[in-house]
């Protein structure tokens, strides 16, 4: 009630709507019991909802406005604030936030009838023991005023961290999803021997050029069952997160090299800051130095081992 007359005061003035709504069911409250009020000062929990609605509402700007409560929650815990789930759902309602849910995927990979096809490797079991023993790669699009940008992932499983990733005007395998592989390698040492490899159907990944570079690294190449999305769920999950948090909330995109930049700061969020909830709410990063402050680096055990 005190809201409504802090916004029609103006134009009516505080006794005559105390008046009017002391005669309908809304209650009654005098122009005086109203001043009285708006010279209290504020609770201690309107105080605290205050400072944290500020905060809630920061960090779900610098995370691309798409955490909803569960994630929110976590974050405020990370950032040192004692706040309930309940308490932080109910300041985003407040504060008119909330998370994104994800639309149906749009396939952009075909199958190639006529190629050899690797067995599946995987049985969508996207589960791995290590980093650097399971990677996934899938291809999406987005639509610019210029044309398609087309957008490849590769997705480490055992971190959840983009490890390759391409933004090109074309499918071509030997620009699009290669130059993804190429990023990839490089950042796991060039040696990409025990790693499997694992695709859907589609012509991009059974192209020749991108098959032999597969094996050139030493990697095991998988592909899954052709037209069945289960079988390379996780790369496709990361596919619908991006076009979710980032390309449909930040659109319309008027140029590739434009859906290239975003890109680039987006990996960079979701491999460093992005909480994800099957990681415990961890990020990428977070988990891949976990593991290794348990486990020597590989190079690092060769490096050893020559000074023996």
């Amino acid at each position: 009630m005190i809201a409504f007359i802090d916004v029609m005061k103006h134009r009516f003035g505080v006794e005559a709507i105390c008046r009017t709504l002391g005669a309908t069911d809304c209650g009654f409250l005098t122009a005086r019991g109203y001043r009285a009020a708006k010279a209290r000062p504020p609770s201690a929990r309107a105080t605290r909802d205050g400072l944290l609605g500020e905060e809630i509402a920061r960090l779900h700007a610098e995370n691309y406005g798409v955490y909803g409560t569960r994630k929110m929650h976590q974050l405020m815990k990370r950032q040192g604030w004692a706040i309930g789930r309940d308490q932080t759902g109910r300041i985003m309602r407040t504060l008119g936030l909330h998370g994104v849910k994800r639309s149906k995927r749009i396939y952009t990979t075909r199958p190639d009838p006529e190629g050899a096809r690797p067995a599946d490797l995987v049985k969508r079991r996207f589960a791995a023991e290590a980093p650097a023993r399971l990677w996934v790669a899938d291809i999406t699009y987005v639509a610019t005023w210029s044309g398609f940008a087309y957008v490849a992932f590769i997705t480490d499983v055992h971190t959840r961290k983009i490890v390759g990733w391409n933004v090109a005007s074309t499918l071509k395998a030997e620009i699009l999803p290669l130059q993804a592989l190429e990023m990839a390698a490089w950042g796991a040492g060039g040696n990409l021997a025990g790693l499997t490899h694992h695709s859907d159907h589609g012509s991009n990944y059974m192209a020749m050029v991108y098959t032999d570079r597969v094996l050139e690294l030493g990697a095991k190449p998988s592909t899954g069952t052709v037209g069945d999305s289960y079988d390379n769920a996780l790369a496709e999950a990361v596919n619908g997160l991006y076009k979710t948090e980032l390309i449909r909330r930040r659109g319309p995109w008027k140029t590739v090299e434009q859906v290239e930049v975003a890109t680039l700061e987006y990996v960079w969020w979701w491999n460093n800051q992005r909480l994800h909830s099957e990681l415990d709410y961890r990020t990428p990063a977070e988990v891949e130095a976990a593991f290794y402050a348990d486990h020597e680096p590989p190079e690092l055990a060769e490096a050893s081992l020559g000074n023996q």
